[in-house]
């Protein structure tokens, strides 16, 4: 199947998508878009960075590492957008020391 061909029949099925899904009509969805979609879901999954190099058939591993570095910085925004619990930590004391009284009696 050629290049062309692919995008064809991708487009065709936007078009089919897009009339249960509207939003899909403001996207550009390309080959490259579906690869690249699929690869962080396989991350995101926990397959194995090597195993999507191979899928994605990347000489490199280099290139691949580019999904995990993307990953980390979706990580690092989320994480940024959480805030701190509003609530006090108390340390724990015993009541009374009778763990204390069993371990000094061994």
């Amino acid at each position: 199947m050629s290049r062309f061909n692919v995008t064809q029949r991708l487009d065709i099925a936007v078009v089919r998508a897009t009339k249960m899904h509207s939003s899909l009509s403001k996207r550009k969805i390309s080959p490259h878009t579906v690869r690249h979609t699929t690869a962080m879901h396989l991350l995101q999954s926990g397959v194995a960075i090597s195993v999507i190099a191979l899928w994605l058939g990347h000489e490199n591993m280099a290139t691949t590492h580019r999904y995990v570095e993307a990953y980390l910085a979706m990580k690092e925004k989320a994480l940024a957008r959480l805030q701190e619990p509003n609530t006090r930590m108390d340390r724990y004391y015993p009541s009374d020391d009778a763990l204390m009284q069993f371990l000094q009696a061994l």
